[in-house]
C-alpha cells in the first residue's frame, strides 16, 4: 500500500454489519475482503465469534467485524452472543444494516432497527439492501424505500450483490465517507487478525451444518485440539496434522454429524480440509470425533471451556 502525500487522505476504521439470520452479512464480509474469512449458511445463529476482516485501498482501510445475528435469547450461550453484538455496537464507527431485496422487512427487523437507536445513537448507520440478484429493479426500488423509512433520513440506503459483486465499490465509498483520517491498523495483505486455530473451528462447524436442519446449529461446538507440523522434504508442500473435536448435547445428535457407518463425519472432513488447506498453505490431516457434552449452552463451565 503506497503512502499517502498527506495523512488526511487516508482514512480508516471498523464497521459492523447487521441484520437478521440469513441476511448476507458474513457474505458480504467474505466478498469485500476478497477470500473466505466467515462462514456462511442458511442456519440461524452460525456465526460464533467477531471475526474481523480487513478491506485495503489505496485511501482507505476498512476493518470489518462479522458479529453473530442479534437475537432474543433462549440459553445462556445466547445472552452471552447478545452480549458480544451489544459490546461491537458501541466500539465501531459505522455499522452496515442488512435487509435481503426479497424478503419484507418485518418485526425482526424493526426490532433490530430500535437496538440500534438504544444501543448505539451517536454511530452512523448505513442501509444495505442485499440479494439485489434475486428480485427485479423495481423490488429492489420499493425495498430501498422501505428501508430508508425504517431507518430515517440521516441513514445512507445502498443495494448490492455480494454473491455477484454488484455495488460493493459504491459501499465501500459510502463507509469511507463515515470514517475518520488515520492510519492504516494492518498491514497491506492481512485479511484478519482472526486466529488460525478459530477459522479452522468455524470452517469445520459450517461443513457439519450444511444439510443439518432443528436445533442443531445451537447445539454444535468444535474446539482445535492439536496441530501437529510434519517435517517436510525440501521442495515439498508441508503437511499438518489437525485433530478437533466437535461437540454436541445430546447422543441423538451425535448419530446425525457421524452418519451412516460415518459417512457423513467423513464428507465434513473433506469438504472443511480444503477451506483449513487454503489458511494454512500446506496439506491437512484433519482428525475428527465427535463427542457428547450435556446441555452445554446452559452450563457456564462448559462454555468457557468452549471457548463462549
Amino acid at each position: 500500500m503506497s503512502v499517502p502525500e498527506s495523512d488526511s487522505d487516508f482514512r480508516s476504521g471498523f464497521v459492523c454489519f447487521v441484520g437478521r439470520p440469513n441476511t448476507g452479512k458474513s457474505t458480504l464480509t467474505n466478498a469485500l475482503v476478497g477470500e473466505k474469512i466467515a462462514i456462511t449458511s442458511s442456519r440461524p445463529q452460525t456465526t460464533r465469534h467477531t471475526i474481523r476482516g480487513i478491506v485495503n485501498r489505496e485511501d482507505t482501510q476498512l476493518i470489518l467485524v462479522d458479529t453473530p445475528g442479534l437475537h432474543r435469547p433462549r440459553t445462556l450461550l445466547g445472552k452471552r452472543l447478545n452480549d458480544l453484538v451489544r459490546d461491537t455496537y458501541s466500539e465501531v464507527d459505522a455499522i452496515g444494516f442488512c435487509v435481503p431485496a426479497d424478503e419484507k422487512i418485518g418485526p425482526g427487523d424493526r426490532w433490530i432497527a430500535q437496538q440500534l437507536k438504544e444501543m448505539a445513537p451517536k454511530t452512523p448507520v448505513v442501509g444495505l439492501v442485499t440479494k439485489i440478484d434475486k428480485v427485479k429493479p423495481d423490488r429492489v426500488a420499493q425495498q430501498l424505500m422501505a428501508l430508508s423509512e425504517l431507518l430515517g433520513p440521516d441513514s445512507e440506503v445502498v443495494p448490492i450483490s455480494a454473491a455477484k459483486g454488484k455495488q460493493l465499490d459504491v459501499l465501500i465509498n459510502v463507509l469511507r465517507g463515515l470514517m475518520e483520517p488515520g492510519p492504516a491498523y494492518y498491514p497491506d495483505g492481512e485479511l484478519t487478525d482472526e486466529p488460525e486455530t478459530t477459522l479452522m473451528a468455524e470452517f469445520i462447524r459450517e461443513a457439519a451444518l450444511e444439510g443439518i436442519h432443528d436445533e442443531l446449529p445451537h447445539s454444535l461446538a468444535v474446539v482445535i485440539e492439536e496441530i501437529i507440523e510434519r517435517e517436510a522434504p525440501e521442495g515439498q508442500i508441508p503437511m499438518v496434522d489437525v485433530h478437533a473435536n466437535l461437540y454436541v448435547e445430546r447422543d441423538s445428535q451425535k448419530g446425525i454429524i457421524i452418519g451412516k457407518k460415518g459417512a457423513r463425519l467423513k464428507e465434513v472432513g473433506t469438504v472443511a480440509r480444503v477451506q483449513i488447506e487454503k489458511v494454512l498453505g500446506a496439506k491437512v490431516y484433519l482428525d475428527l470425533h465427535v463427542k457428547v457434552a450435556k446441555d452445554w449452552q446452559r452450563d457456564p463451565k462448559q462454555l468457557g471451556r468452549l471457548g463462549f
